[in-house]
């Protein structure tokens, strides 16, 4: 990306705030922007940062803003099915030509990420205010620095294994609860030209998205996701009649 700053989307619902008085105290200006401000803040890199929600023209990311965009952060909970095939197709275009994504939370169940991973991306959940540590397993990866290990998250919603994604490129997080129960919380993926990274932290009940440590990893992975050159998309070469022969 050379000496430019990397260009950020960050994209939720922006339901849970509209209905549940608890989410808007928590994030009264939306779970979104609290994300943005912890990425705009914490980046080890130049970035700007926009943000986008489903209720938006075009679902918040029409193809003008897909274009602007280096890395796009996605986080949904209550509304996947609402997003549209056609979108998805887009972003999934996008993400194969070199387009970072950042899966947050719940966005696990989210059209795009599904359809990137291939499986059902199921996993067992128990929202009984928990306590998590998220443990560095690859204290190496870019992803990880300046977080501390373990990062103790007060409360939060547990996620738990099976969790039925590929096995990562790079699992830089594995986090364990109160409950006794391990979950893979921080992966990392390559499709196309594009780096992709899931971080589970980031339940809409709790003041998760005000943690330092938890926004250190979102930043750090919004920067590590970023594309090093242009997009392209990888063309299809067909051979020509007759070359087998």
């Amino acid at each position: 990306m050379g000496d430019e700053p990397i260009r950020v989307t960050v994209w939720g619902e922006g339901r849970h705030e509209k209905r549940d008085a608890n989410v808007a105290e928590l994030y009264p200006d939306g779970m979104h922007e609290t994300i943005a401000d912890g990425i705009r803040s914490q980046a080890r890199a130049e970035v700007t940062v926009r943000c986008a929600t489903l209720d938006s023209p075009g679902q918040g990311l029409p193809d003008e803003v897909l274009a602007g965009t280096d890395v796009l952060t996605w986080w949904g909970h209550l509304a996947h099915d609402e997003v549209a095939d056609e979108l998805v197709d887009r972003v999934q275009r996008q993400v194969l030509a070199g387009m970072g994504l950042v899966v947050l939370h719940s966005g696990h169940w989210s059209k795009i990420f599904k359809r990137l991973m291939g499986t059902s991306c199921a996993l067992r959940w128990r929202n009984g205010d928990d306590r998590e540590l998220v443990w560095t397993v690859d204290p190496t990866h870019p992803v990880a620095a300046g977080v501390p290990s373990p990062l103790v998250i007060d409360r939060q919603e547990m996620y738990g294994e099976f969790f039925d994604i590929p096995a990562p490129d790079e699992l830089v997080f594995v986090s364990s609860f109160s409950g006794g129960e391990v979950f893979r919380s921080g992966c990392a993926w390559r499709r196309g030209r594009g780096r992709v990274f899931y971080f589970s932290p980031g339940d809409q009940d709790y003041p998760v998205y005000h943690h330092a440590g938890v926004r250190q990893v979102i930043a750090n992975a919004a920067v590590w996701a970023a594309p090093s050159g242009p997009r392209e998309q990888t063309p299809i070469a067909y051979a020509a009649p007759g070359w087998f022969e």
